[in-house]
């Protein structure tokens, strides 16, 4: 991820810069005595500018700690969502000694060699040590669409989480961990998809299969969906609106995709399959589509059902 580099005061200086200079109109303050250069400090993403924190935080650290929880999680690229990113997590190997600031929360914990790792400049925990760790201290959802981001992405394995819960015994949050481990699933190919399954959990809906592969009775294929619930005869789709952006859609106007978006539902419908689709925006207030979803399933009638399915190997 590109984004500027801070600079502490004392290397500013030694550089040639002026006070006067640091707090002109060319730097932004990141922290106490660590700046970046203004130009295209404002154009940063919430994740680049809590690692450019992240960095200014590290070089004024003492060289024993490793950047870890939320902070970790960021500078491994994993998807995060709804969790606050105002403060540095660093953690140390010790058992006393932890604390919490305005801009750096320190953890004492138990960290072994092997579960820290290089991160560009940044001595990180690894993947399945950070996903863990979240899984243990943050909300459900949240440590959820982080984990199924792991999974997804390739930057950890289901064996590789087994065995950090397996050494994380007895620490606290535990429970909490193993419940987000058992449900996680590298299918879910946003932080849209996953709070959609959170959701579907909290009402007690059967788990669907994800990004299965629907097909005519020729088996010609007809589209792969984001939920299907074959029991129930019915297909959900997350709309994230990500496909609409012209950078994802190519030559295709915004009428052409929706135009294609409708034809697809067209063709599930006429296999028999109910489709429900809702947005980011719903996810806030799950209650409608959660509603129209359990409507849809009383309502379909699985023996109208043509061609077949093809279910997505689980991640």
């Amino acid at each position: 991820m590109d984004r500027p580099v801070p600079i502490s005061r004392g290397d500013a200086l030694v550089a040639g810069f002026t006070d006067r200079e640091l707090h002109g109109a060319a730097w932004r303050r990141v922290r106490r005595g660590s700046y970046i250069e203004a130009e295209g400090a404002a154009e940063l993403t919430a994740e680049e500018r809590h690692l450019v924190l992240t960095n200014a935080v590290v070089q004024a650290s003492s060289p024993d700690a490793t950047v870890s929880h939320v902070s970790a999680s960021i500078a491994h690229g994993l998807t995060m969502w709804g969790v606050p990113l105002s403060r540095v997590h660093l953690a140390r190997d010790r058992s006393t000694g932890g604390r919490a600031t305005r801009q750096v929360v320190l953890h004492s914990m138990r960290i072994d060699a092997d579960e820290i790792v290089r991160v560009g400049d940044l001595s990180v925990t690894s993947v399945a040590r950070t996903v863990i760790d979240l899984a243990r201290t943050v909300p459900f959802e949240q440590a959820v669409v982080a984990g199924d981001s792991a999974l997804r992405l390739g930057k950890a394995t289901r064996a590789e989480l087994a065995e950090q819960l397996a050494r994380s015994v007895g620490r606290p949050g535990v429970p909490a961990a193993r419940r987000v481990v058992d449900f996680l699933d590298g299918r879910s190919e946003s932080a849209g998809e996953s709070r959609s399954r959170v959701a579907m959990r909290a009402v007690r809906l059967p788990a669907p299969e994800l990004q299965a592969h629907i097909l005519t009775p020729d088996h010609q294929e007809v589209a792969r969906v984001d939920f299907l619930f074959p029991e129930l005869g019915v297909i959900g789709e997350f709309d994230g609106l990500v496909k609409y952006r012209a950078a994802l859609r190519g030559t295709r106007s915004p009428e052409d995709v929706v135009i294609a978006e409708k034809a697809r539902e067209d063709a599930l419908r006429a296999l028999g399959w109910i489709v429900i689709r809702w947005t980011w925006r719903e996810l806030e207030t799950p209650h409608e589509w959660l509603t129209r979803l359990t409507r849809a399933a009383q309502i379909a009638h699985p023996t109208t059902r043509i061609g077949t399915w093809i279910p997505a190997p689980r991640i």
